[in-house]
């Protein structure tokens, strides 16, 4: 909204942005952003979402109408943005605890300890990647800031990074401005986190954690990238808590997923690389937006028959309100749900003679729920109306199968087509547990990027690991 707004005030058009009350910090914030900080709005006391009609029509008529009105006759006030400083100023000089102090206190950092970004670790860093310090990777929202191959590798510093990550920032931050992935909804009410996957032989090159343990803290790259994405959707996009940021509740970043590719090789699925478009072998990372995620114990059984309704029906338990990205409400498909498999798990079902397609497929027609629960989501718990699934198939925008016929009870798919499933492998090699996650759709949509390594590097991290 306030987007379109800027827009129209440029064009020399008056405006006013409605903007609910627990959302005036977000606006002036983005408004900032935009290059315009007296972008006008008119609140809406409270949340339209906990109103009655009639309490909903007393505010609006007793507080926003008359905002609405000045803001369309009266001219805003004129205000100028703060100077920054340059990328390259040194803005503190001091000791570890009086930098970090300095940090905190213009919410740079996240809480916990970071590494002064000085410039000779920022050089460091530099020398692992061919790309011009000053190339502009992309603008990210909500501050409009350009992603810089420096501002990268400062806050790979400050995340704890060692210098070699460098190839995996760089197309991490990629990816974050792409406007595929839509990072400029990193900061929506439920507080969705991203999920980083990575493939290819940098996994072990690097040291990156694939095996028990996946998903837990304790292992330095898998950490120090994980806290990199946190740090540059603060540093770099500009999601601040009670600001831009306004997760209703914590989702505090992941830690990098590595794939077992070894495993994967070994049962012939591809890895996620290649269901991303890429070559097997290929060094890649992909960043999806999970709402939440729940461990699968002790799933039992020595033929997939046996195992894969546990799974199917963990799956699809997990997905709740987010069906709105499949059925509409928010959008139709795009919802993209991940369940990660231990290698035992996945070799079970592939010495059945199951491709990574047939779990797929199975999970299209299994992990499904009632329909009168999908609207319910939409028509009755949360604001997301379709009127009913057979309205939408009648006007084209589903498939038959959400339809097939009028009983309440009919299950229905929680995606539009097996390929929407994203199915991993990693974990402990040897426990029979699984993950799923569910999705926050096109908040964040699956974007894959290829590494691209420096020159000389086989050589480079050689002589690096014996520093």
């Amino acid at each position: 909204m306030l987007r379109a707004s800027e827009a129209c005030e440029r064009a020399g058009f008056p405006t006013s942005s409605l903007v609910c009350e627990g959302f005036l910090g977000q606006a002036a914030a983005t408004s900032v952003g935009l290059g315009m900080p007296n972008l006008p709005v008119a609140m809406i006391p409270g949340h339209p979402g906990a109103q009655s009609v009639e309490e909903l029509r007393a505010n609006v008529f007793s507080v926003t109408a008359q905002q609405v009105i000045d803001n369309l006759l009266k001219q805003p006030d004129e205000q100028e943005l703060s100077p920054e400083p340059g990328a390259r100023d040194i803005v503190f000089s001091g000791t570890f605890e009086e930098v970090n102090a300095y940090f905190y206190e213009r919410e740079w950092s996240d809480g916990l300890p970071i590494v002064p970004p000085t410039l000779e670790k920022i050089e460091e860093f530099l020398s692992f990647t061919d790309r011009d310090r000053d190339e502009t990777l992309g603008i990210v929202l909500p501050e409009s800031r350009a992603v810089t191959i420096w501002a990268v590798a400062v806050n790979g510093v400050m995340a704890g990074c060692r210098p070699e990550y460098m190839p995996i920032l760089v197309a991490l931050a990629e990816a974050m401005a792409d406007p595929i992935y839509g990072v400029e909804h990193s900061g929506n009410t439920p507080g969705a986190e991203t999920l980083i996957v990575l493939n290819g032989p940098i996994i072990r090159q690097l040291g990156f954690n694939y095996q028990q343990g996946v998903l837990r803290d304790g292992f330095l790259p898998n950490t120090s990238v994980g806290r990199f994405w946190r740090l540059a959707l603060r540093n770099l996009a500009g999601f601040l808590p009670h600001k831009t940021d306004k997760g209703s509740f914590g989702n505090t970043f992941r830690v990098v997923l590595a794939e077992n590719e070894g495993a994967l090789a070994k049962i012939g699925w591809p890895p996620n690389s290649a269901d991303m478009g890429f070559e097997a072998g290929d060094n890649t990372v992909t960043v999806t937006r999970m709402t939440g995620g729940g461990v699968l114990a002790s799933v039992t059984g020595s033929k997939p028959e046996q195992m894969m309704p546990y799974i199917a029906d963990g799956l699809a338990k997990q997905t709740g309100w987010e069906i709105v990205f499949t059925v509409g409400g928010l959008t139709f498909g795009t919802l993209r749900p991940v369940l990660v498999l231990t290698p035992i798990l996945a070799e079970t079902i592939a010495r059945a003679g199951w491709s990574k397609d047939d779990v797929k497929r199975y999970l299209f027609e299994h992990a499904r729920m009632p329909a009168w629960r999908v609207e319910a989501f939409t028509e009755q718990w949360a604001d997301f109306p379709i009127v009913s699934l057979k309205h939408q198939v009648n006007l084209g925008r589903l498939p038959r199968v959400f339809a097939e016929s009028d009983d309440p009870n009919r299950l229905v798919p929680i995606v539009l087509e097996p390929d929407d499933f994203m199915v991993l492998v990693s974990g402990d090699p040897l426990r029979t547990n699984a993950y799923t996650f569910a999705h926050n759709g096109y908040l964040g949509f699956p974007t894959a990027k290829q590494i691209v390594l420096p020159k000389n590097w086989a050589q480079r991290i050689g002589a690096r690991s014996k520093s």
